[in-house]
């Protein structure tokens, strides 16, 4: 099949984006599909949490986010009394920053063209195809150009819950349906609350009030009297405010609304993230009650990893599992992820709001006041917690499959780095800290353009590296794996690691 690009996306929001500026790092031919005119003028996603703050600097754009955001040390979950303490994580991106989906979204849009995307809106998906050379895309534009198909060797699926990517290619969406709404909107309040983001829950209901920039404020409530009403009815500013009334007895003067929604709790995955040439991302691979602010986040998380693998594929040096990898190392995470925010649903108050709930969320709030309790779900809900599978395949080590940390650096120049600075490129890393002589004859190292070798030693003493003689990182930011410096034979090992991970043909 000759074929127009080598991947088309299908859904321009920021995990579409994320995927379409991974791929184009590598020089990847890539087409985003979108339907919109522009950019959702909608806060939509308002929170970037710790991890994705770390996978964006890892491309150089968390700077960028930084000045249009705000940050805040705390999270939360469920809502309760006890905030999530960000600050004691082990990172600079210990906080989460509050900043508007169509921010974040213009930030990975301008990202993705300068690298080349070629992005197309106004284009509605009406078909996708597969066979074993390819997939066609049926599409409908707006304007002169009409009807067209448009041809990839792989396809993403990034267009959201009712992703008709994921429908065309047969993946099974399994889980439960809703069982409640919510309401939520974007409204100027006269008489704010004097705290900065509080929530309340009585026998009433929910309210969490979340500030925005341009003097606005977000609105979330769960009135019990308002949980039946489908997902689709239209919410109405007096509705909101009859709600509020009900709830706490004020309505804290709301007004002039700019976006106003409702949501529910459906609990749904897809049983596979890939399906031949089609992969799936972001809304159209889960969806989930909106609790803690995970959803974007986790979808962004999801780009970076699917990204690298599916470049790595097309430039034809990735070994013959590793796109096979993405769903294997994605889907846990998310089920985890879909397990957490089913408990923050009960803590909602989704079945009742009775003295017992009551008596539990202040119950888990007290425990929240413990510090490795509180430690437990700041990780959970940043992100920081996630690791991957170590390699069967290579000498173990502790470091193996987690989280690479931002360590500072001296180089052999005696110049001093952050290390996340070295993958804006979006390759491999090869860190070697043991100024082994061996090392440059161990490989042909020109044959691998995607493994960028940095000798250094470490500028500040970093947890679990003082034993590390060499480690490959991934360019997602996880540790492939690391030699210790008590390695009999050194250089055999990462000759072992690099042509299971980096093979040349």
């Amino acid at each position: 099949m000759q074929v127009d690009y080598e991947v088309i996306i299908v859904g321009g929001g920021p995990v579409g984006m994320m995927v379409a500026g991974e791929l184009a790092l590598a020089k990847v031919k890539v087409c985003l599909l979108e339907r919109l005119k522009e950019t959702t003028p909608f806060s939509r996603a308002l929170t970037v949490h710790p991890r994705t703050l770390e996978i964006l600097d890892l491309r150089g754009l968390k700077a960028k986010l930084l000045d249009r955001g705000k940050p805040i040390k705390t999270g939360h979950f469920a809502a309760l009394d006890t905030r999530l303490d960000f600050s004691v994580l082990d990172s600079s991106s210990n906080y989460t920053l509050i900043i508007p989906q169509h921010e974040t979204e213009k930030i990975l849009e301008e990202w993705a063209k300068s690298l080349g995307v070629e992005i197309r809106r106004e284009v509605e998906v009406m078909a996708v195809h597969q066979d074993q050379h390819g997939v066609e895309v049926e599409v409908e534009a707006v304007g002169p150009n009409g009807k067209a198909v448009l041809t990839a060797r792989y396809v993403v699926g990034a267009d959201g819950a009712a992703s008709i990517v994921r429908k065309q290619a047969g993946i099974p969406f399994v889980g439960k349906n809703a069982t409640f709404t919510a309401m939520q909107g974007d409204v100027v309040l006269k008489n704010p609350p004097e705290s900065g983001a509080p929530s309340y829950f009585n026998e009433q209901g929910l309210v969490m009030i979340v500030p925005l920039p341009k003097g606005m404020h977000r609105v979330v409530l769960i009135d019990p009297e308002r949980m039946a009403i489908p997902k689709e009815e239209p919410v109405s500013l007096e509705e909101l405010r009859a709600s509020l009334l009900r709830i706490l007895g004020d309505d804290f003067g709301i007004s002039d609304p700019f976006w106003m929604t409702r949501f529910g709790n459906a609990t749904l995955q897809a049983q596979r993230y890939r399906e031949g040439r089609i992969f799936l991302a972001g809304d159209a691979a889960h969806i989930h009650f909106p609790a803690g602010g995970q959803g974007m986040n986790v979808g962004l998380q999801e780009a970076i990893n699917l990204g690298w693998k599916l470049a790595a594929h097309l430039k034809g040096w990735a070994p013959d599992w590793l796109l096979d990898s993405y769903h294997t190392e994605r889907s846990p995470i998310t089920t985890a992820l879909l397990t957490n925010t089913q408990v923050q649903s009960l803590l909602f108050g989704s079945s009742e709001f009775s003295p017992s709930v009551i008596a539990l969320r202040n119950m888990v709030s007290d425990l929240l006041q413990i510090p490795e309790a509180n430690y437990l779900l700041a990780t959970q809900i940043s992100a920081l917690n996630v690791e991957y599978e170590p390699d069967g395949e290579t000498e173990p080590h502790v470091l193996n499959g987690r989280r690479f940390t931002e360590l500072n650096l001296r180089l052999e120049n005696g110049e001093c780095q952050n290390a996340y600075e070295l993958f804006h490129s979006g390759s491999f890393l090869l860190l070697h800290f043991d100024s082994d002589e061996r090392l440059g004859d161990a490989l042909d190292w020109s044959k691998y353009k995607h493994v960028h070798v940095v000798r250094a030693s470490l500028a500040k003493g970093a947890t679990d590296w003082h034993d590390v003689h060499t480690a490959l990182i991934r360019p997602d930011g996880y540790v492939a794996w690391a030699v210790s410096q008590a390695e009999s034979n050194p250089m055999e090992a990462i000759r072992k690691g690099i042509s299971h991970w980096c093979p040349t043909y």
